[in-house]
């Protein structure tokens, strides 16, 4: 069964019929936040928006003024997810979100034209692909790929979009003598009836459930970005079609525009600008450790220098790392000092270190980094870790006065 999407990939609303209307759940991922919604599983006589399937996401859009939440294939059926009840045997307008299809086809298309090309090249199969939400990658058999071969592959399918190739549609059965010669990596187990070919003429014939352009010249360019390290031996090959160059590439020009600012030098001069600064950058932080790494001693040297000097030392800085508090924590000596130190925002989060006597802190250490709302671990006599309320820190310093003095008792 083809749905009507597939019959025609530019039909944006259908007229269609509810077959069935039954509770459902779904297993969502909304914004990085995971959660079952509780709805309705809907099928349709027929319908406008793809269900899942072929490397490609499914379609969204509306039934009626009820918004299609998840569109997935179950043998012949499309299964349409939504969250408010439709009557069975009801007429219903179904409607597609365009711009989001569009952008489908244009990459869909854009990976069988790429995929056709890297073999006919260089004999590189496809073995899979994943249109992504930013990008889309191909696949390919190969353990590397040049650059020289890359841009080949470019310029050729470009080629090819500028000569206005026309993509069809056509439908047979496993009984046509075509069906064992066109390109395919298998049919789902539950297939049943007629193949969908999508021919790009003189160039491509591949057995697809997917929506496509019916012209190359609807993709309008296609840019391959590069290539990465695949498994097993292969290489993915990265690259965008149609509308996505063109955000890409003013999303290129708003960072190149920013950088000019900050830089103070044109496009041919920033990489060797940010260059000059990594290294500055390195030098300072080089400078930086070095002068904290003297601060420690000092601070530690004059602890210890003092006549007057507690039997607990407190200390913090908003500037530093764990190294400096344990070059301070060693340079004290700890056999009968307890050493509290923490380092970061004095009211929120930061690094926290206590040193002793181990009898001390191997009981207060745990308690220490409760009440500041972090955790830690620690052995003979350290106890270190993250803090996320800094603000409670003279607490912990009462706590550590209370363990160097024994609990005060009141004279009856």
């Amino acid at each position: 069964m083809a749905f009507f999407c597939q019959k025609d990939s530019y039909a944006t609303e259908l007229l269609t019929e509810v077959i069935s209307c039954s509770p459902a759940q779904l297993k969502s991922d909304f914004g990085g936040k995971k959660e079952t919604l509780s709805g309705y599983n809907v099928i349709l006589k027929d319908t406008v928006l793809f269900p899942e399937g072929g490397g490609q996401p499914d379609d969204r859009g509306f039934i009626g003024e009820v918004p299609v939440l998840r569109v997935t294939r179950q043998g012949p059926e499309a299964v349409h997810f939504v969250l408010s009840a439709l009557e069975p045997g009801s007429e219903v307008l179904v409607k597609v979100d365009w711009s989001r299809r569009f952008d489908h086809m244009q990459q869909h298309s854009g990976q069988h034209l790429i995929t056709a090309i890297a073999d006919s090249l260089y004999g590189f199969k496809t073995t899979s692909w994943e249109l992504g939400r930013q990008r889309s990658s191909i696949e390919l058999d190969t353990p590397t790929m040049t650059n020289q071969q890359v841009e080949a592959v470019e310029q050729l399918v470009n080629q090819k979009i500028r000569q206005r190739v026309p993509v069809v549609v056509r439908v047979i059965t496993d009984e046509d003598a075509e069906f064992n010669q066109v390109r395919s990596r298998g049919l789902p187990d539950d297939h049943a009836g007629p193949v969908r070919i999508i021919d790009i003429e003189g160039v491509d014939a591949n057995m697809c459930c997917g929506t496509h352009v019916s012209n190359l010249s609807d993709l309008q360019v296609i840019k391959i970005l590069g290539t990465e390290k695949g498994k097993k031996n292969k290489t993915n090959l990265i690259f965008i079609a149609g509308e996505r160059v063109l955000m890409y590439a003013a999303r290129c020009y708003g960072v190149e525009k920013s950088l000019t600012g900050l830089l103070k030098s044109g496009l041919q001069d920033h990489v060797e600008a940010v260059e000059k600064l990594q290294k500055s950058v390195k030098s300072l932080q080089k400078n930086n450790l070095t002068l904290l790494r003297d601060l420690a001693v000092l601070t530690a040297q004059s602890f210890k220098n003092s006549p007057d000097r507690s039997k607990l030392f407190s200390l913090h800085r908003k500037e530093g790392d764990n190294e400096f508090m344990n070059i301070i924590a060693n340079e004290i000596g700890t056999e009968d000092t307890i050493v509290f130190l923490t380092v970061g925002d004095e009211k929120t989060a930061g690094l926290f270190l206590l040193a002793g006597p181990p009898e001390i802190i191997d009981q207060v250490g745990p308690r220490a980094a409760s009440i500041l709302d972090g955790k830690g671990a620690g052995k003979k006599g350290r106890f270190q870790g993250k803090a996320n309320k800094m603000s409670q820190r003279g607490e912990v310093e009462g706590l550590l006065q209370e363990a160097i003095n024994g609990p005060t008792t009141k004279e009856e």
